[in-house]
């Protein structure tokens, strides 16, 4: 009888960087509003957005994702050659294939690593967090890349009133890898298919090429009260799951960062999880919008560059949307970024 070998995982794992890039073109709501009837009053108070990042047409999903990853791994004092794995989360890539991961793996010098795509709407960060922790566990990799990185500006319908204000471009990434002691509880993550239409894509690309006159386009659209309702009542459930799971208590949560998609959910959120009151809850919508499976990275990064958290802290991440998925995990915030 063959008896095959046994991989030595590695169970005490956590973030041991972060990095972020952010498109230098700043969209206020009063120039998306040039193509709408609405104003930069009724955008905020409805979503907490002031103002989004576009990105350039070269500066796309896998560009961004190779600045924000070669930031990571520089912030964890790493080279590429030390990356065993690349998992790109994004809704964006503008190729059904190649997937991005592999030439962002080969440009920052990983050469010849696992490298693929995850795609689970907003919650694509969680969910690849979720892969590279169970492969350092399973002893298939040691320093996994996780990058979320979108380019939603391109796929949305800039006429279309109901979303075309929330959403923005950019990318997070963090190096998660071995750490002293346990620093990243289990991922409980999930769908919903029953609403599966409440984020999509209007039409599908065969569609769309047989068309006559291409005038329906292939953009994303949004059932903004249907995302809303299920958000704000459902997600506690697997916030709390999570903290659960990681045996935590919402007494013990030092920073909130709940996907990025709509300021009165997220206090919505807060305020069912009864956390302490100094608990610092991530707010990177409001220059940022919505950048989809690279909204938490993003927000994480922003809370450790202003002072809002710090190094270590206990974190709950909470990533939903599109499918309708989610993914919620309680971590210890990784190191303050060197940029």
């Amino acid at each position: 009888m063959v008896e095959f070998a046994e991989l030595p995982g590695i169970s005490k794992i956590g973030m041991l960087s972060i990095g972020a890039y952010r498109p230098d073109r700043v969209v206020t709501n009063d120039e998306i509003c040039e193509q709408i009837d609405s104003s930069d009053e009724w955008i905020y108070t409805r979503t907490g957005i002031k103002s989004r990042r576009f990105a350039r047409r070269d500066e796309t999903v896998v560009e961004m994702g190779i600045q924000a990853g070669r930031k990571a791994i520089a912030n964890a004092l790493l080279s590429g050659s030390d990356i065993d794995a690349v998992i790109l989360a994004t809704n964006t890539h503008l190729l059904l294939t190649p997937a991005g991961a592999t030439k962002i793996a080969t440009e920052l010098g990983a050469n010849g690593v696992q490298a693929f795509d995850v795609t689970a709407g907003c919650a694509g960060f969680g969910y690849a967090m979720g892969l590279a922790s169970d492969m350092i566990r399973g002893g298939t990799a040691t320093h996994v890349l996780v990058i979320g990185a979108e380019q939603l500006s391109v796929t949305m319908d800039p006429t279309d009133r109901t979303n075309c204000f929330i959403f923005g471009d950019g990318a997070g990434a963090v190096v998660v890898g071995p750490t002293p002691e346990l620093e990243l509880g289990p991922v409980v993550w999930g769908s919903d298919g029953s609403q599966y239409d409440a984020i999509r894509q209007d039409i599908d690309w065969i569609t769309f090429l047989d068309g006559d006159d291409h005038e329906n386009r292939p953009y994303l659209r949004l059932e903004g009260t249907a995302v809303f309702r299920w958000a704000a009542f459902e997600m506690g459930k697997a916030a709390q799951r999570a903290m659960d799971v990681a045996k935590v208590d919402a007494s013990d949560i030092d920073v909130f960062v709940p996907h990025q998609a709509n300021t009165r959910i997220n206090q919505l959120l807060a305020k069912h999880l009864n956390f302490r009151p100094e608990t610092a809850i991530a707010n990177d919508i409001e220059t940022a919008g919505n950048t989809s499976a690279a909204s938490i990275p993003l927000a994480m990064e922003q809370l450790l560059s202003t002072g809002e958290a710090k190094p270590g802290d206990t974190a709950l991440l909470l990533g939903y949307g599109a499918g309708l998925s989610y993914a919620a995990q309680v971590i210890k915030m990784p190191p303050i970024p060197f940029e």
